[in-house]
């Protein structure tokens, strides 16, 4: 895809890779909508603030009603509450789901008619690695993306007839607010990742692995488990 006179929306664009992302699309000459449950944290030069809270059914319609130039879907919107599947409070289980499964299908769901309407287009879903590494104590969060890895996958095949290509990215730790606690020298910088992220839209790349760590983790999942 040329990103160049692209119009991108960008969901959690007020900080960390969703910035990084608006920022630079912006550089390559597109046209951005920083979308964010509250717009006014936007303070990107150059982008258009959107309401869009992925949670909300309404939000996401309006969204998609105002952004109804969009060729470029980037579902980066997340959260991590770093809790187990068993022990966890389920009500956080529930709002990981919410939030970075059922968030980004539904604004992929009203977003691609959007993106059809505009001659075809593309969708870029912020996955992790965590899709592919399942720790006890990321449960939520890993159980979350490893549905919306299946989802980005089946999404793929459907929207291709539509001319729509669909993309995942997957990253292990990144300096970000997300990753406060872990030490500097185990994260990678998200310029670096948003900047491998729109090479690999504009390649047509259906998997982008932007780490080492990433890379590894993605090669051994033939292995088979440790037994406990």
């Amino acid at each position: 895809m040329e990103l160049k006179d692209s119009v991108a929306v960008v969901t959690g664009a007020n900080r960390g890779l969703g910035r990084h992302l608006a920022e630079q699309l912006l550089q390559r000459g597109a046209k951005v909508y920083a979308a964010a449950r509250r717009p006014e944290t936007v303070d990107l030069p150059g982008a258009v603030p959107l309401q869009l809270d992925v949670t909300d059914a309404e939000s996401i319609r309006s969204a998609a009603g105002i952004a109804s130039d969009a060729t470029l879907l980037v579902n980066n919107a997340g959260i991590s509450t770093s809790t187990p599947l068993i022990a966890g409070d389920l009500d956080a289980v529930s709002r990981e789901m919410e939030t970075n499964f059922f968030g980004p299908l539904a604004v992929t769901r009203a977003f691609a008619p959007v993106l059809e309407r505009n001659g075809g287009g593309s969708v870029l879903n912020v996955l992790s690695v965590l899709s592919w590494l399942h720790p006890a104590g990321l449960g939520s969060y890993a159980a979350a993306k490893a549905a919306a890895w299946a989802m980005t996958g089946a999404a793929r095949e459907e929207l291709a007839p539509r001319g729509i290509t669909v993309s995942a990215l997957h990253v292990a730790y990144m300096d970000t607010d997300m990753a406060a606690a872990v030490p500097a020298e185990q994260k990678t910088d998200p310029a670096e990742v948003a900047a491998q992220a729109l090479l690999g839209i504009e390649a047509g790349l259906t998997e982008i692995l932007a780490d080492d760590t990433t890379r590894y983790v993605k090669q051994s999942l033939a292995a088979t488990p440790n037994a406990a």
